[in-house]
């Protein structure tokens, strides 16, 4: 879940849980509208058409929670209570029965909605543990979250990247494959899998990696930056080798303009034993705006020719 629909969904859901129904209904229809994933989500739209007497619709939000998580016991009752209100009562009787007779997962004896739940609470575990740089104790926060929710692709992602950035490569490719292999256009984990294919010293798997991310997302500005690089580095070494050394103008880093989003890790590595290195790679898959080069643009906009201009402001130039 990107940084945006994450904060949506909480707004959402604080709205909700204070029976703020419409301010709740515009944040969870953007929710729905970007992750349909979410049966808690539906299920929560549910109740807010209900409680203004849209009944058919409710009944058309309980449904699709159903669809998604058929064990899903909020969901199965309220969907019985349109039913029941709508005089579908053969629908609600067997609604009933359905959530009377369900048996729980025997992988791990957790109802499947709780089991989501939990999950997330892991990951967020994990992302502090990360914060605070505790790195074994977030991959093993991560592990379990997996253990309840291995197709949860986000956080597998940020498992592949904190590996990476221990240096157990292999593993971190292997689960980053594996996402791409769970959902090829997930984006945030091919831009990493790229990384880590380059950390490896596969340029080639890498720059594959990131042409594949801009074909699936033309204006992802990380993957554009890095495949730009990297295609510049072997250059200048193919011309090194050839004895005609070239001199190519790099565009500031800091025109890459990007979203915000936690869990960075910063792609450095060796090119034919030339160390290299470049802004962080996100969870979003774009780099952290602001990072790099914004107090030097606020320096080089000053005019030191205008005399409103403190001393402080002048660059070392001017000086």
């Amino acid at each position: 879940m990107d940084k945006d629909t994450s904060r949506r969904l909480e707004k959402g859901r604080e709205h909700y849980e204070n029976r703020e129904y419409d301010k709740a209904e515009p944040y969870l229809l953007k929710v729905a509208e970007v992750e349909d994933r979410f049966a808690d989500v539906l299920n929560m739209l549910g109740v807010i058409y209900h409680d203004k007497g849209q009944v058919a619709l409710a009944q058309e939000y309980f449904e699709k929670a159903m669809r998604i998580n058929p064990r899903y016991t909020e969901a199965a009752l309220n969907l019985a209570v349109t039913y029941n209100e709508q005089g579908l009562y053969d629908e609600a009787k067997r609604i009933y029965t359905h959530i009377t007779e369900q048996q729980t997962d025997p992988q791990t004896d957790i109802e499947p909605f709780a089991r989501g739940k939990l999950a997330n609470m892991h990951a967020e575990l994990g992302r502090a543990y990360a914060e605070l740089e505790k790195t074994s104790k977030a991959i093993d926060q991560y592990r379990e979250a997996l253990v309840l929710c291995p197709d949860f692709v986000d956080i597998r992602t940020r498992l592949g990247q904190i590996l990476k950035d221990t240096g157990a490569l292999a593993e971190a490719r292997a689960e980053l494959e594996l996402v791409k292999n769970m959902r090829p256009k997930y984006v945030p984990a091919r831009v990493s899998l790229g990384v880590t294919y380059l950390a490896l010293g596969d340029h080639d798997a890498a720059c594959t990696e990131w042409t594949a991310v801009l074909e699936l997302d033309p204006n992802n500005k990380t993957a554009d930056m890095y495949l730009k690089m990297v295609e510049q580095l072997k250059a200048l070494k193919e011309a090194e080798n050839a004895g005609m050394p070239l001199e190519i103008e790099r565009e500031p880093i800091s025109s890459y303009p990007a979203e915000p989003a936690a869990n960075g890790d910063e792609l450095s590595f060796s090119f034919d034993g030339e160390e290299s290195s470049v802004m962080p790679i996100l969870a979003t898959g774009e780099t952290d705006e602001g990072a790099v080069g914004s107090d030097k643009a606020t320096a080089a906009e000053a005019d030191p020719s205008d005399p409103s201009v403190k001393p402080d402001q002048k660059t070392k130039t001017d000086e």
